[in-house]
């Protein structure tokens, strides 16, 4: 529990240090690219996150347990920094799961999962919730990395192409440790 702690102290640490360097001014210029990817990872990023709460009372694998607080530490920060984009370019914040069109994005937004899927993560246990949750979230993380490249395709923020650049950087590092589990 120590470990753990200690881990998601440092990576707080850390998150908030690069996304204060990432936040942007009222007067930044930005586009609908810009708008979209921070409208769509906030409820893309909110699922991972309740996916990662999921593991404390579900698996006792320290492994997953470390991962799972890892995502947390490192996507609610995030969450936090495009909300504030979103308000000092007076655009809507998604406010639910549902996204900022009032929709279920599971179908449309790349690696999100369906209430069936979130549901039958919620009901596993032991190495059933193990198996569950590290596969859901390699397809998920491949998601958030699908957007973040086209953030930086197509973005003209420059905070927010370099948080895309951190996230797809991140994400992929996760994706391979993950791998790496359902391996072992």
């Amino acid at each position: 529990m120590r470990t753990k702690k200690i881990l998601a102290a440092i990576t707080t640490a850390t998150a908030a240090v690069v996304l204060t360097a990432c936040s942007s001014s009222p007067d930044e210029e930005f586009n609908e690219a810009d708008v979209t990817f921070a409208q769509d990872m906030i409820p893309h990023h909110r699922q991972a996150t309740e996916m990662a709460a999921l593991a404390e009372s579900r698996t006792t694998n320290r492994q997953v347990l470390d991962l799972a607080s890892q995502i947390e530490a490192a996507q609610e920060p995030e969450i936090e920094t495009m909300t504030d984009w979103l308000e000092s370019w007076d655009q809507e914040v998604p406010d639910s799961m549902a996204g900022h069109e009032g929709m279920d994005h599971s179908g449309s937004m790349p690696g999100m999962m369906s209430e069936q899927d979130m549901s039958a993560l919620e009901d596993a246990q032991g190495s059933a919730f193990d198996e569950a949750f590290l596969t859901m979230m390699i397809e998920h993380h491949e998601g958030a990395i699908e957007m973040a490249a086209t953030e930086q395709e197509d973005g003209s923020n420059s905070d927010a192409v370099a948080l895309a650049r951190k996230i797809e950087e991140d994400q992929t590092a996760e994706v391979d440790r993950m791998r790496t589990l359902l391996d072992s």
